[in-house]
């Protein structure tokens, strides 16, 4: 049914149960997949230690190791599940819309993505990176909760 799964992770809990279930459906499918996790750009101007403490090429060396680092557990399962699985680490002022272009430029059917569950007014202040794919996506996205 799918040939092409996006699995998009922040690496936190939620999100890596997602990654957990996203490889088994895509083993269940017999399809490939491509792990994405997105870091925010530098900013001069920031409350954030790590953009404080560092220089722009620094910070962007820095966001990109730990980029890999979140990748790693879900490409072991991958590897064990024999799913064929790429890991893309990117740069977004907006998570949800690099979450969209990775799975357009690399041609997949599915997004498959957690839920953080958020719910009333904090669903409605804070937004949801979830929430904005399923609302700007013309691919189908799977919301694990």
């Amino acid at each position: 049914m799918f040939e092409h799964i996006l699995i998009p992770t922040d690496g936190s809990p939620l999100a890596e149960r997602a990654v957990d279930r996203g490889l088994r459906l895509a083993a269940a499918f017999r399809a490939s997949a491509t792990l994405v996790t997105v870091f925010e750009p530098f900013h001069v101007f920031s409350l954030r230690p790590a953009q404080l403490s560092m220089t722009e090429a620094g910070y962007d060396a820095a966001m990109r190791q730990r980029g890999h680092e979140l990748l790693t557990g879900g490409m072991t399962l991958a590897r064990e599940l024999g799913v064929p699985c790429e890991p893309v680490v990117v740069e977004d002022e907006q998570p949800y819309s690099a979450i969209i272009d990775v799975a357009t430029k690399r041609h997949c059917d599915l997004i498959a993505m957690a839920s953080h569950g958020r719910r009333g007014v904090s669903a409605l202040v804070l937004g949801s990176e979830t929430q904005k794919v399923l609302t700007h996506s013309e691919i189908p996205v799977l919301v694990f909760r």
